[in-house]
């Protein structure tokens, strides 16, 4: 009998402090230091209050290229709009799928003035053919995100890509069929109780982390601790096996397709060259940029 290889916990990145937009308080893993990437993903940010002053001036109006943006929502209410004219709500659950490309002009603006405001932002890189096609948008509602139980408690959300369960491959709403990304994305949210294990396969290959934003965890053979609200760089080959602390566990498993390539990245601009950013900043200025 043989025992399925599991990815080791090879970097721990904690959040740091710090604020974006008009002023919104949040905590920032991958994307806290110049180049503290896992490729193709380039930023997590999760912002989490129950203090209106911390998320109400929200984030007004502003520019991206050459990369995807996904806003996962925990609690709170936030709307969108953009240079395209779409409008989408982004309630408790929901998540909103972005695709900046060549470019996009966006506001997420807070829909309460008191109550919990709590989730992610990840930004996902775009390989190069790709950082110039037209921009996209996908507002997707709790409703559509499959929720799977767990053996013994706990579960998991199907966000993106898909999760083996009972002998049958439960798809998420995104990179599934018809919805095919490059970067082959896989996000889960996993919710377990304490003690509790979690077993998933990833392609290997693949790049993934692990984010604990509840709880703690031990990740892989070695059962090596992963804390609270701090992002877990993996191994690049086999299953990713967690066990949740004594008071369970939350956390995001996210992977991908790394793309290998060269990553400049000026603000809300992310391209492989400095020629690149400076023709999206002179775009921008123009009146251009999501032309």
């Amino acid at each position: 009998m043989t025992t399925q290889a599991e990815r080791k916990l090879i970097h721990v990145i904690p959040s740091q402090p710090t604020s974006d937009g008009a002023g919104v308080k949040l905590r920032r893993s991958l994307g806290s230091q110049r180049g503290l990437h896992v490729d193709p993903f380039l930023m997590l940010d999760e912002f989490y209050s129950d203090n209106p002053d911390d998320y109400l001036a929200g984030f007004p109006a502003h520019p991206h290229r050459g990369f995807e943006t996904v806003t996962y929502m925990l609690d709170g209410h936030m709307r969108h709009e953009d240079h395209l004219g779409n409008r989408g709500d982004l309630g408790p659950g929901g998540v909103q799928w972005m695709t900046a490309a060549r470019g996009i002009i966006h506001s997420e603006m807070p829909q309460q003035t008191a109550g919990r405001m709590r989730g992610f932002q990840l930004w996902i890189n775009l390989p190069s053919r790709e950082k110039m096609k037209p921009a996209g948008y996908r507002d997707i509602p709790a409703t559509e995100i499959p929720l799977v139980p767990l053996p013994g408690g706990g579960r998991v959300k199907v966000i993106a890509g898909s999760y083996a369960a009972d002998g049958r491959e439960v798809q998420g709403p995104v990179n599934g069929a018809g919805h095919k990304l490059s970067t082959e994305p896989l996000y889960l949210d996993v919710q377990l109780p304490a003690g509790a294990e979690f077993v998933a396969a990833v392609t290997p290959g693949h790049n993934a982390f692990l984010y604990v934003y509840e709880g703690a965890a031990k990740v892989g053979p070695q059962d090596q601790a992963l804390p609270h609200r701090a992002a877990g760089v993996l191994s690049d080959s086999g299953n990713v096996r967690v066990r949740a602390g004594a008071d369970g566990a939350s956390f995001l498993l996210l992977a991908a397709k790394p793309l290998h390539e060269p990553v400049v990245q000026y603000g809300p601009f992310v391209m492989n060259t400095r020629e690149e950013i400076e023709q999206a900043l002179a775009d921008y200025r123009d009146g251009k940029l999501a032309a």
